[in-house]
């Protein structure tokens, strides 16, 4: 399973994201308390004491913190400003969390076949083998052993993601909108997977920001 470390980052990525919530899939609500310090962080500053190397990357980085702390319409302005793949992408993520499920998958189209969708798919399976094994145990410590895998209740609606050699963020909005006003175990799982996602794509992002 790909591992996520806010100290792989510089200082003010770290001190920012350093116990930060995972996101709802839906809006979620702005977290008021970090605005000021999000208001103070510069394409520079997200990559120091690093070189910026790559500013439409280090823009796409900040689109994505802003989402991480839910303010969905600053993170909006910053992505659609970006004409690359990586900011139509942060784009689209917006979209879904809005919730506008049409619009995600237009500027999901635009990202077209990223070389992350392949390491990301392979990290979706992980994380379905994962959840199916933590659930069984669940169920055998309740005394219905195999109960949550043999009904259905996560497995059927995520089969794709097991399926797939690649990425396809087009059914992982479907997903999303089945999963966004459903009960756990499914509405957990999806809030998981999307937080590998955006985790995944801010450190192909962050990588080639910074020198």
């Amino acid at each position: 399973m790909a591992h996520f470390s806010v100290h792989d980052y510089g200082p003010t990525v770290a001190g920012l994201l350093a116990g930060a919530a995972i996101n709802e899939l839906g809006p979620g609500n702005p977290e008021s308390s970090v605005r000021t310090l999000l208001e103070r962080v510069t394409p520079a500053s997200v990559v120091a004491p690093r070189e910026m190397v790559d500013r439409d990357m280090t823009l796409a980085c900040c689109a994505a913190i802003w989402l991480r702390f839910d303010f969905l319409d600053k993170s909006h302005r910053i992505s659609q400003s970006l004409d690359t793949p990586e900011g139509s992408f942060w784009h689209a993520v917006m979209h879904r969390r809005e919730p506008d499920f049409t619009n995600a998958k237009y500027w999901f189209r635009r990202v077209g076949q990223h070389e992350l969708y392949g390491p990301l798919a392979e990290e979706a399976r992980n994380l379905v083998s994962d959840e199916i094994a933590a659930a069984g145990r669940r169920d055998l410590a309740q005394g219905k052993a195999g109960s949550m895998v043999k009904n259905g209740v996560l497995g059927k609606e995520v089969r794709f993601l097991n399926e797939q050699e690649t990425w396809d963020p087009l059914r992982f909005v479907d997903l999303c909108e089945l999963a966004l006003d459903a009960s756990p175990p499914l509405h957990t799982f999806c809030k998981r997977l999307q937080q590998l996602e955006w985790e995944m794509m801010f450190a192909y992002c962050y990588r080639a920001a910074a020198d």
